[in-house]
């Protein structure tokens, strides 16, 4: 790190949906930029006061970053965690974003058991945490990674599994899709560079104590 990297705490923040609530809860702590917006032009986007640079990012990419270096510290869902397996610190589960990773069949293929889809196709956008699950419980399956609507795979018989990530189920009920097994709940993720956590420990070992702090007095109300 040059001695300019070691003035300022750089946060990466996550596109979508969790980019609201994360911005506003570090906002509650004076960690805010002028400017900072998910929509915002600028690639860096910094309190020159505080010493905070904020970077945005695609979800998939943001532990990327921070893994490398580029960010000291970002925010990002558990899925993305498990889905990527980067080498980073999870220090804090943040409480909201709160989705299930669930496996869902078409209501006409629901089976007794989860050991008679084997040998079936699944679609989704998270081969590995699939095909970690499907591993574990001696399920032998075929994986194909989606990118867009994951639904729409055993609707036109590309798969006849799913494994997606859930809210509130209504998408699955629409498309006439029943959940037969949950994967991992997902919340958003505290997450640190394990070589900044070291270099910058005071700083970003104070803004989780502050998160904590906040999260607790929230709760509590």
């Amino acid at each position: 790190m040059t001695s300019s990297d070691m003035e300022y705490l750089t946060i990466a923040l996550p596109k979508g949906k969790l980019f609201t609530p994360a911005a506003a809860l570090l906002g509650k702590l004076g960690c805010t930029a002028e400017g900072l917006s998910e929509n915002s032009r600028k690639l860096v986007i910094s309190n020159e006061v505080e010493k905070i640079r904020f970077i945005i990012t695609k979800t998939a990419d943001l532990p990327t970053y921070v893994e490398y270096g580029a960010a000291d510290i970002g925010i990002i869902g558990k899925d993305v965690l498990l889905e990527e397996s980067k080498d980073v610190y999870e220090l804090l589960d943040l409480k909201f974003g709160y989705c299930r990773m669930v496996v869902a069949v078409p209501q006409a293929l629901k089976q007794e058991k989860l050991s008679d889809y084997a040998h079936m196709r699944v679609a989704t956008k998270y081969p590995n945490i699939a095909e970690r699950y499907f591993h574990s419980m001696g399920i032998q399956t075929e994986i194909i990674k989606l990118n867009g609507s994951i639904e729409l795979g055993p609707m036109v018989g590309l798969a006849e599994i799913i494994v997606d990530l859930v809210e509130t189920g209504r998408t699955l009920k629409e498309n006439q899709l029943v959940e037969v097994a949950q994967i991992h709940p997902a919340t958003a993720r505290l997450i640190a560079n394990r070589v900044s956590f070291k270099m910058k420990f005071p700083r970003i070992e104070k803004l989780v104590e502050d998160i904590k702090s906040l999260l607790e007095s929230e709760a509590g109300k």
